[in-house]
C-alpha cells in the first residue's frame, strides 16, 4: 500500500528504562492523536524492534513536505505540552528526518517493516533514484510476503531546525538523508532473511548508495489515523 501522502516524518529512538511506561502512555494517548490532529497530517504508526540499532521507529504521513514546514506543525513542536516535556526527557539516540516521499508502492500495509538508513554520494542521487525505481523496488515487490516499498529523501533544511521538543531532549538529532522502507506480512524469520539479503550493503553499493548502512527490523504496535483532537 502506498503511503498516505507525499511528506513523512521518520523517527528512530531508544527509551531509558525508567521512562518506558510513561512513553507508552503518552505516545498513544496524547502524542499520536495530537500529531494526526495537525492539518495535513494523515496517519501515524509506531513499531518496536525485532532486530535493530534503535528500539522504536515512528512514521507520520502527511500531505506534503510543505505540511511539515507549515505554521501549524512548527507551532506544535515549539509549544510542547507538560506531558511531552516530561516524556521526551527519556528519549535516547534520536534520529529524525522530515522527508519527501519519492516513491511509494505496494498492495497492502504490512505488520512488519524494515527500515534502511543510508547515504548517496553527491552527484549520484539521480542515478541511484532511477536504479531504485526501475530495478530494486519492482524486484522487491515480487518477493513473497512484501506489502509495500517506500523511498524517502530528507529535506535537510527542514530536518535541521532545532525545535523546543528537541531542546527538551537535551541532544541534537541525527538526520538520516535517505530512507528505504520495506513492509511485509509474513513470519518474522522469513521477512528478516529477505530484508537482510535484498537490502545488504553489497546490493545497495551496486546501485550507487553509500554507507554507513543501518538496517532495522520492526514489528507494528499502533496506528492512529486522522483525528480532530489536538493538544493545542
Amino acid at each position: 500500500m502506498s503511503l498516505a501522502g507525499e511528506g513523512a516524518v521518520a523517527i528512530w529512538h531508544d527509551i531509558a528504562p525508567e521512562g518506558r511506561g510513561e512513553f507508552y502512555a503518552w505516545h498513544g494517548q496524547e502524542h499520536m492523536p495530537e500529531r494526526v490532529g495537525i492539518p495535513g497530517f494523515l496517519r501515524g504508526r509506531r513499531y518496536v524492534a525485532i532486530e535493530a540499532e534503535l528500539e522504536f521507529f515512528n512514521l507520520y504521513e502527511a500531505l506534503s513536505v510543505e505540511t511539515l514546514k507549515s505554521q501549524d506543525y512548527t507551532a506544535r513542536v515549539n509549544a510542547p505540552t507538560p506531558w511531552t516535556l516530561s516524556a521526551v526527557k527519556h528519549f535516547r539516540s534520536v534520529a529524525r528526518s522530515i522527508c519527501r516521499v519519492v516513491e511509494s508502492t505496494g498492495p497492502a500495509q504490512g505488520g512488519l517493516i524494515a527500515t534502511l538508513r543510508y547515504d548517496v554520494p553527491e552527484g549520484r542521487e539521480k542515478d541511484h533514484r532511477e536504479a531504485l525505481v526501475r530495478r530494486l523496488i519492482p524486484d522487491l515487490l515480487y518477493k513473497p510476503g512484501i506489502a509495500g516499498v517506500h523511498l524517502l529523501v530528507a529535506d535537510a533544511e527542514a530536518s535541521g531546525v532545532a525545535t523546543a521538543e528537541q531542546k527538551a531532549r537535551g541532544v541534537a538529532n541525527a538526520v538520516p538523508r535517505w530512507v528505504l522502507l520495506l513492509e511485509g506480512w509474513g513470519d518474522e524469520p522469513d521477512f528478516a532473511a529477505l530484508a537482510k539479503q535484498a537490502l545488504s550493503p553489497a546490493a545497495l553499493d551496486a546501485i550507487g548508495a553509500a554507507g554507513p548502512y543501518s538496517l532495522g527490523l520492526y514489528r507494528h504496535q499502533i496506528t492512529r489515523t486522522k483525528t480532530a483532537w489536538s493538544a493545542g
